[in-house]
């Protein structure tokens, strides 16, 4: 494991494989995304960046310590913009992802960059994907073999994991968080819990998630039970008729309390009873409303470290 700082950004890098690497950001909370690097010969791809242009240039530097050369491709999970504000740092690189990241990212914009007005975002330039696939797509990285597979919806409707089927390494993006409460208003929870299925099935030995430490496989299970939760309240909350934010303040997260984040519960639960109500996954949802509401259950902003 190596680390660097510069000014007052701390990451870690950690080779998980044989020329493959995991870029975490402690501790995981919002913002605080993780990315990763695949080095083979002189080829290198990359799978997301991060939420501010300090983060971003960090993680170049970072990067440029283990590879030959900026990297060639960029992919990104998703269209968060803690996931993809930081593509202008690598303008080498071809930048990857699903057709449904390129739309989102246009429409969307820096929206983020709004909901914590005092986080020092510096000059940030949006760059969408060039090189949009549908549902799968393999890349070739020196010797090396990644595949591409889109899962969504769940996190958002555009979810991509990044699987290195040699080397057993999964980089997930945010379907998977590790000691970090997951997010699904944007996406669905039946779906997430679908792509549990798909990612357990290819069976890796190293799981990358999109926010907090690497894990093995296990981290599957207990974002199940986050998951399976959600859908029990939901039901629990339409029978006795209880608004989302009012059975949240009910809720005794039990083991899941310890998760960072936990104010997500309020915007997962909106979306677990569209769900439950016959909404179509991946459905549009006000998220400035839902922000709104977890802001009024937590007791103000929640806290953004970027």
């Amino acid at each position: 494991m190596t680390g660097i700082t510069a000014g007052a950004v701390r990451t870690e890098l950690t080779e998980v494989a044989d020329g493959v690497f995991a870029h975490v950001q402690p501790d995981g909370g919002w913002c605080l995304n993780n990315a990763g690097l695949v080095v083979s010969g002189d080829r290198a791809a990359l799978a997301d960046t991060a939420a501010t242009e300090a983060r971003a240039r960090t993680l170049r530097e970072v990067v440029l310590r283990v590879a030959p050369a900026a990297p060639q491709v960029l992919v990104n999970t998703h269209f968060h913009g803690d996931h993809t504000f930081g593509n202008f740092v690598f303008p080498e690189s071809l930048v990857v992802g699903h057709e449904r990241t390129r739309t989102e990212m246009t429409e969307t914009g820096l929206h983020m960059t709004g909901l914590w007005p005092d986080v020092e975002w510096g000059d940030l330039r949006l760059v969408p994907p060039a090189l949009t696939f549908r549902d799968r797509l393999t890349l070739h990285i020196g010797e090396k073999t990644a595949e591409l597979l889109h899962l969504g919806p769940a996190h958002t409707s555009n979810d991509t994991v990044l699987w290195l089927p040699a080397e057993r390494v999964l980089f997930t993006g945010d379907l998977v968080m590790n000691g970090v409460t997951p997010f699904c208003p944007m996406g669905s929870v039946a779906g997430s819990l679908e792509a549990l299925d798909t990612m357990r099935a290819l069976a890796p030995e190293v799981v990358v998630p999109g926010h907090g430490p690497v894990a093995g496989p296990g981290v599957f299970d207990e974002t199940e039970g986050y998951l399976r939760l959600l859908q029990d309240l939901a039901e629990q909350g339409l029978a006795e008729s209880l608004d989302p934010v009012e059975l949240a303040r009910r809720t005794d997260l039990g083991e899941y309390a310890r998760w960072l984040d936990a104010e997500r519960l309020v915007p997962n639960l909106f979306r677990a009873y569209a769900e439950k109500q016959g909404e179509p996954r991946g459905s549009h949802v006000d998220m400035s409303e839902l922000f709104a509401r977890m802001i009024d259950y937590h007791g103000g902003l929640p806290t953004c470290h970027a």
